[in-house]
């Protein structure tokens, strides 16, 4: 009797669970990083490298090397009232992810001193690219961030990093300032 009891409670098999490594974080630090039309507080974890520009603004990364990641950054001159036009390619390039995305929240930013106008998306789930934003100053400036790992997204294993840079993020729009 007790050696059929403890060969059934033997034969039950629950696999366990995936496991991610731990990612230590680094308490955040920041600079100030000038360009000759804006300036913003940076990530002292964030590198900046040239991109590819097509002569219409400037392009940029702020590359994390130490995560895998990047912030894709377009700053462009807003002209022949194309404000909505830019906006709304943005918001494609958003709402593009809604096939694998869970959510898409929207939060509004506004910071009227320094006459910065944005909104941070927050695309929840295995996304190519779970944050992106714009900046703009509605009448001569556009300036446009979107996050991407460059591996296999994984909501659950990215997320202490995702939570990390998104911080980074948000210390970026809430310093940045126009030089015009």
């Amino acid at each position: 009797m007790v050696a059929s009891l403890l060969l059934a409670a033997c034969s039950h098999y629950s696999p366990k669970p995936t496991g991610y490594y731990r990612i230590d974080l680094p308490e955040a630090a920041y600079r100030w990083q000038a360009f000759s039309d804006f300036d913003f507080r940076i990530s002292e974890q964030a590198k900046i490298t040239a991109a590819p520009s097509s002569g219409d603004g400037d392009f940029f990364n702020l590359v994390y090397p130490r995560w895998n990641a990047q912030i894709y950054c377009s700053y462009l001159f807003l002209k022949n009232n194309n404000l909505s036009e830019l906006s709304e390619e943005s918001r494609k390039f958003v709402y593009l992810h809604t096939l694998k995305a869970d959510a898409i929240r929207e939060q509004r930013f506004e910071n009227t001193e320094y006459k910065v106008y944005g909104i941070l998306y927050d695309i929840r789930g295995n996304v190519a690219s779970p944050t992106q934003f714009v900046l703009t100053d509605s009448m001569r400036s556009f300036f446009r961030g979107a996050l991407y790992f460059e591996n296999i997204p994984n909501q659950d294993s990215i997320n202490p990093v995702l939570e990390y840079i998104n911080k980074d993020i948000q210390v970026l729009m809430e310093s940045f300032r126009w030089k015009r």
